[in-house]
Formats: structure tokens, C-alpha cells, sequence
């Protein structure tokens, strides 16, 4: 009996130790913290900030897609194994913009590749030296709020423009509208809005556990309740954003059935580039000069404070983000990959749509990789006719997301700043530009409530001084 009873008691604690050991190896910061279909529906959630500008960059630029995508793919998974949050590697997008440039030069690769690795060299030395943290630790929250509302609504704009207007991506220009019918059409677009909508909701997928239960209602209102409970719990579980992207390669081979003739499939070679004093000053010049204060002010400080936000107790610090940049740029631009960085838009359209860890960014990863290993360079082919509505609809949730995160503004001279501070971004094209104003606000401001004593304003120190008792009996004397 002895015998038996050792023999059942081990055969039952062994797949227990299995299960303890298997989940030992997997690292904190990429384990599940909510439903795997979340996690990856939240994968692709920065889709469509990344697909447009990497597209454009292939098309225009000659871009390697495929080492693009293997390099972007390291990318996430250290970045996920690091942060254990969805940290997005987003493209430097001033970069990009200039390298695309109808009214200008393009740029070649070399030269894309030095101003990459020129933000990089900057963001990296500020990282190690600490004054990333000094400049994030002391810059006022509303001035913070304002680059990323101005960044949330610049996103936003653009998506609508995805949505209602035929795009050129070689150029980044919109043209006619873009027809109610079609396998790129409004009706599809709507539809792919309203599907979002209807599964996600206003972007918090515990919707389902935030309604409580009262129970000084009646029986059939407390039913009623745990009904409506158990269906946002449903609507939540569906990975709604990998579908509408599953969806969209779907229509990418219906609208031109040719592409299956153009697939080549296996990797393109890796090839060490060769970069000449002329690229490097056309490519710091033209590119990484309004490339820098960008990648200071969303890649690193914007993300960190976003961070945060979501993941109280995961929050980024400045210093391993902005190390973070200049590694991945340092390992990547010099055989041609795209520059990229981290961004607060790419963070919160992974978290809009359920990435809550590391594993989010891993899975994407996985995905890029095993494309970039098939397909390569013949993926372009099937992207140029990804539907440019579907991408505007996922980077329409990413804006969104990201400009709701300056709604904890509680008083109305934060807010002024937040806003004079946002509309200077979005009117002057500048984050930059609306950054340093906001800061000479701020500055203004705090200024303007000084007491000043000791610098002969009399009328502001006898204004605030404290009344004596004599002074308050001559002032109820003429009070009737």
C-alpha cells in the first residue's frame, strides 16, 4: 500500500515540477500578463505607423526589406526580453521624410544610414552620461503631455487621411477620394472602424472586471450585470487587430493574384555598407539634425512617461531607452537596415489593442523574422498592395491612444501650457519648436507667482504680506 500510494503521489507532483520548470526558463518580463490572443492582436498594433514608411523607404530608397525586417526582428525580442513591456521599434520618421522627399534629392542608403547612425552616436552619449535622466527627471509633466498630444493628434490627422484619400506613399502626398467599393474602398475601411470599436471599445480591455457588481439592486439587475460583464470579457478575448491585418494580406493577393508569380522566396544577402565622408555630412545635415530633438522628446522621454502611465510598476528608465536607440543603430544602419527607434505611438497602439508585456513585441518578432527568412525582398511586392484604409484605421487607434494619455492635466494653467504647447507642434511641424515654448511658458508662469522680495517690487511684497490685527479692525469698521 505503501509502495502504491509513493508511486500515484509521484506520478501526480511530475508533471506539477514539469510545468514549474518549463515556466522557470521563461524570463519575467515576456510572461503572459493577460490572454495570448491579446498579446498577440497587441503585436501589430504600431502596423501602421511602421508599414507606410517602410514601404515608402523600399519603393523610393531601394531599401533591403529583408535585412529590415531580420534586424527589426532582434529589435523586438531584446527589447521585450529587456523592458517587459510592448516597446515598439518604430522608423525614425523625419529621417524617412526626408529621404522620401518629392522637392528634394533622395537620399541613398549610405546616407540614410549615416544620419541613422548619427542620432544614434547622440542619444547614445546622453544615455551613458546620464543627462537622458537629468533632462527627463526635471522637465515639467504639461510640457511633456503637449509633445504627446501634438504626436497623438499628428498620427490621427494622418490616419484620417489613410481613410478618405487615395495615398501615394512614394511621395507621402494624398489624392482623389478614395471610392466607397473596392478591396481599398471606404465601406471596407468603415467596416474594419467599426469592427475595432465594437471588440475594444474605448481601449481598456478589462472593461468586462471594471463593472462591480451592487447588490442593493435586485436579482434580475445583478443578472443583467454579470450578462453584460461576461460579453465585454468575450468582445475583449478576440485578437481584433491581428484579424484586420490578417485580413488586409488577404486582399493583398485578391486585389493582384500576379503577386504569387513575383514571390521569391529566401533571405537576401546581408552586405556591409560602405559609407563616405559626403554621406556622412548629407546624411547629418539634411536628416539627423531634425531627426535628434524628435527622437530626444517621443523616443525617449515621451515613451518613458507613457510607459510609466500604462505600467506603473514597469516604467522604462531614460537611460536604458535612450541606450537602447543608439545600440540598435549601431548594430543595424552599417548593412543598410532602416534607422528606428522607440515611440510613444507605438507603445500606445500596442497597449490599445492588448499587449500588456515583453511577449508582445517577441511574437512580432517571430513574425518578422519568419517573413524576412521566406519571402525577403518579395514581401514589397505584397505590401504595395496591403490596403492603405486598414493601415489608416490601426494607426488611427495608435493616435488616439497616445493623445488620451495627457487627460490627467487637473488644473488650467497645466493645461494652457499642454496646449499652447501642442498646437505650436502641430501648426509649426516642430516638436521641437512647441517643446521649447511650452518650457519658456512653463517658465513664464512659475515666474509670474514669485513673490519677488528683495528686488524692489514693493507692490508684490506689500500685496502679500499678512495684515496685522490693527488693519483688520479698521476694515470691519467699514464693512456695514
Amino acid at each position: 500500500m505503501e509502495a502504491s500510494s509513493s508511486t500515484s503521489s509521484s506520478t501526480t507532483t511530475t508533471p506539477l515540477l514539469r510545468r514549474r520548470r518549463w515556466s522557470h526558463y521563461i524570463p519575467s518580463t515576456i510572461r503572459l500578463k493577460t490572454s495570448l490572443s491579446s498579446e498577440l492582436s497587441g503585436a501589430v498594433g504600431d502596423l501602421g505607423t511602421y508599414i507606410p514608411i517602410v514601404l515608402a523607404l523600399a519603393l523610393v530608397s531601394h531599401l533591403d526589406l529583408s535585412t529590415t525586417l531580420i534586424f527589426t526582428a532582434l529589435y523586438n525580442a531584446a527589447t521585450g526580453l529587456l523592458f517587459g513591456v510592448p516597446m515598439p521599434v518604430q522608423p525614425m520618421k523625419s529621417i524617412a521624410a526626408v529621404a522620401i522627399a518629392e522637392s528634394s534629392t533622395h537620399l541613398t542608403i549610405p546616407q540614410i544610414a549615416a544620419a541613422g547612425l548619427s542620432t544614434a552616436a547622440v542619444l547614445l552619449l546622453l544615455g551613458a552620461t546620464g543627462l537622458m535622466s537629468f533632462l527627463y527627471r526635471f522637465l515639467p509633466l504639461p510640457v511633456v503631455r503637449g509633445v504627446q498630444l501634438s504626436q497623438g493628434l499628428s498620427f490621427s490627422f494622418t490616419a484620417i487621411k489613410y481613410i478618405r484619400f487615395n495615398q501615394d506613399l512614394t511621395t507621402s502626398t494624398s489624392g482623389s477620394s478614395r471610392p466607397w467599393l473596392g478591396l481599398d474602398g471606404l465601406i471596407l475601411a468603415l467596416s474594419a472602424l467599426l469592427f475595432l470599436i465594437l471588440t475594444t471599445g474605448s481601449g481598456d480591455n478589462d472593461a468586462g472586471g471594471s463593472i462591480n457588481l451592487n447588490y442593493s439592486e435586485n436579482q434580475e439587475q445583478q443578472l443583467s450585470r454579470r450578462r453584460l460583464r461576461k460579453r465585454l470579457r468575450l468582445l475583449s478575448a478576440i485578437p481584433s487587430a491581428l484579424i484586420v491585418f490578417l485580413f488586409g494580406l488577404v486582399i493583398c493577393f485578391l486585389r493582384d493574384p500576379s503577386i504569387f508569380n513575383d514571390l521569391k522566396f529566401g533571405p537576401s544577402k546581408i552586405r556591409l555598407l560602405t559609407i563616405t565622408w559626403e554621406d556622412w555630412k548629407v546624411g547629418f545635415v539634411r536628416a539627423a539634425i531634425p531627426q535628434i530633438p524628435l527622437s530626444i522628446l517621443n523616443s525617449v522621454i515621451a515613451v518613458c512617461k507613457l510607459s510609466g502611465d500604462l505600467f506603473p510598476d514597469r516604467e522604462a528608465s531614460a537611460m536604458s531607452v535612450s541606450i537602447s536607440v543608439g545600440v540598435m543603430n549601431f548594430v543595424g544602419c552599417w548593412f543598410g537596415a532602416m534607422p528606428v527607434c522607440h515611440g510613444a505611438g507605438g507603445l500606445a497602439g500596442q497597449y490599445r489593442f492588448g499587449g500588456r508585456s515583453g511577449a508582445s513585441v517577441v511574437f512580432l518578432a517571430i513574425g518578422k523574422l519568419v517573413l524576412a527568412l521566406v519571402f525577403g525582398n518579395s514581401f514589397v511586392s505584397i505590401l504595395n498592395q496591403f490596403p492603405i484604409g486598414i493601415l489608416g484605421v490601426l494607426l488611427l487607434f495608435a493616435g488616439i491612444e497616445l493623445a488620451m494619455a495627457s487627460r490627467d492635466m487637473n488644473s488650467k494653467e497645466e493645461s494652457f501650457v499642454m496646449l499652447v504647447c501642442a498646437a505650436i507642434s502641430l501648426t509649426g511641424s516642430s516638436a521641437a519648436l512647441g517643446f521649447g515654448c511650452g518650457i519658456l511658458l512653463f517658465l513664464l508662469l512659475k515666474l509670474r507667482q514669485l513673490q519677488c522680495s528683495g528686488f524692489g517690487f514693493g507692490f508684490l511684497r506689500s500685496s502679500n504680506k499678512p495684515k496685522s490685527s490693527d488693519e483688520n479692525e479698521e476694515e470691519n469698521k467699514l464693512v456695514p
